[in-house]
């Protein structure tokens, strides 16, 4: 299947167009189905896909407009390979679990169209490519937000499309100044292709600027503090499903695109940025925590953790290590599924009771043990308990930073800490104790299908806190190979000194 990237991008996209001729009755046995295909079209890319090759693979290249160096070009390597696999895993268990009543069908074509961009945007080798996929996916989420949003969806969703635009638009500033810089640099030859930039050499005055132009766009996707304001909006009106996708895949966008662009394209002005990134990485670690214990709303509690554990993600990105990036790509994948599964799991006993105010619950253990059972698995990956998935991320990018900055590194690692009082807090008082409420006595534990959503999930995250290893393996081969581009281009005396590849001569 030469052509496999292709398929993956756009036939969630193609079915979501004769979806419009499909019966609303089976809109959601439809999304279930088409979401099946695309994410067994994804197992067959891992399946065939060489782990001894750290470069792109199952490259797909041809020109759209040959004179300003615009392509269809599309690959594949092992740091975008899980995030894909991750993005059509999550869809599947979103369609399955969804509790959209009203509209469902154009939540289903909705969902699909998302699906597209998604994956578009990791499988993106050229920048435009890239920045059209990155803007088509504000359209369906805006949509997701404001159809089936709470009360404040409109404000929400403006303020989710605003933020992220603006950002986005930055970027693309950058991002014409890097290809003009290529055309000078090779006699008038223009090229989008992110391969060829690599090939590129800056002076620091003009990374640092280039830098901040891509920093700009991919902080506010994470969304690094203080941009990240959007975000408790965006979570609290979402409806349950669009909580799901956007804490899953729709962050890992913005710490992709530092990993993608930012590191190997500028590695002298990345390095100068550490102390400034991991400063920022701390605070959200720390403030964001706070504030999650400080929410009586349990969606919120999930929200504001969210923006904790990417600033793990980010301090691990900016470690320059193998440890500290390979850490950082898996604890994308490791809170795409905890923290989907988290939302999930709000959406549950949201959909039965109406409300999501620790105050309104307590004795749920007692009432909905099986419900009490998998939050309580999420819950521990979530602050990184061993032998769950959240454990193996979180516990490499500390051991890479420890090589940069003991003391900051310190800090971080308070976060395991703070996790765990927020989380355990919620999870006693919804959880233990007395029924508080007596309408609470009458709630319905797990359905058939509610269990075929969780059971997939607890499955991951119990088997990659276990055994990382064929996710791990692959994910740090092309890790070394971004940071062998980086040492090469270094120019800095610093640089050199800080960016570590393992088995560096192999890798040259």
């Amino acid at each position: 299947m030469s052509n496999i990237l292709t398929i993956l991008v756009f036939f969630p996209a193609l079915a979501g167009l004769l979806g419009f001729v499909i019966d609303k009755n089976s809109a959601r046995v439809y999304g279930v189905a088409i979401a099946t295909v695309e994410f067994i079209l994804s197992l067959f890319l891992w399946m065939t896909f060489d782990a001894s090759n750290p470069t792109f693979q199952f490259i797909e290249h041809f020109p759209i407009v040959k004179d300003f160096g615009i392509s269809y070009y599309l690959g594949v390597d092992g740091i975008s390979l899980f995030l894909v696999v991750m993005t059509t895993f999550m869809t599947l268990i979103g369609m399955i679990s969804m509790s959209v009543k009203d509209e469902i069908k154009n939540m289903v074509i909705t969902l699909l169209f998302l699906e597209m961009t998604m994956v578009g945007v990791f499988l993106a080798l050229d920048a435009i490519m890239f920045y059209v996929f990155w803007e088509l996916s504000l359209v369906p989420m805006l949509y997701i937000i404001g159809a089936w949003g709470g009360p404040l969806r409109v404000y929400a969703s403006i303020k989710f499309f605003l933020y992220t635009f603006t950002g986005s638009l930055v970027m693309l500033v950058g991002m014409l100044i890097v290809a003009y810089s290529f055309s000078q640099a090779t006699g008038g030859v223009w090229s989008f292709a992110i391969t060829d930039w690599y090939a590129l050499g800056f002076d620091m005055k003009y990374q640092i600027g280039l830098f901040l132009a891509f920093f700009i766009g991919f902080a506010i996707k994470v969304p690094m503090f203080p941009f990240h304001t959007w975000l408790p909006y965006a979570h609290g009106q979402a409806p349950t499903i669009g909580s799901v996708i956007l804490a899953a895949v729709l962050l890992k966008m913005g710490t992709y695109g530092f990993v993608r662009f930012s590191l190997p394209m500028f590695p002298d002005a990345s390095v100068l940025m550490i102390l400034p990134i991991a400063i920022i990485s701390i605070i959200m670690i720390i403030y964001t925590a706070m504030v999650a214990y400080a929410q009586e709303d349990m969606k919120q509690v999930i929200a504001y953790s969210s923006v904790s554990h990417m600033g793990i993600v980010m301090l691990g990105i900016f470690a320059m290590n193998s440890e500290g990036i390979s850490g950082s790509v898996f604890q994308m994948l490791s809170h795409g599924i905890v923290s989907g599964a988290l939302f999930m799991l709000v959406g549950v006993i949201y959909d039965r009771t109406h409300t999501k105010y620790m105050k309104d619950f307590g004795g749920l253990a007692s009432i909905m043990p099986r419900y009490a059972l998998v939050f309580g698995i999420m819950l521990m990956a979530s602050v990184g308990l061993p032998l769950t998935i959240g454990f193996v991320g979180e516990f490499l990018v500390l051991i890479g930073f420890y090589k940069v900055s003991p003391i900051l590194t310190i800090l971080a690692g308070t976060s395991i800490i703070l996790g765990a009082v927020y989380m355990l807090t919620l999870f006693k008082r919804s959880f233990f104790g007395p029924v508080t409420n007596e309408a609470n006595k009458k709630l319905k534990d797990l359905n058939a299908n509610e269990l075929v959503s969780f059971i997939p999930l607890v499955a991951v995250v119990v088997w990659l806190g276990i055994y990382p290893k064929p996710v791990l393996s692959i994910i740090d081969n092309s890790v070394n190979y971004t940071l062998s581009i980086m040492e090469k281009k270094a120019m800095t005396p610093e640089a050199k000194n800080i960016i570590i590849v393992k088995n560096s001569k192999e890798a040259k």
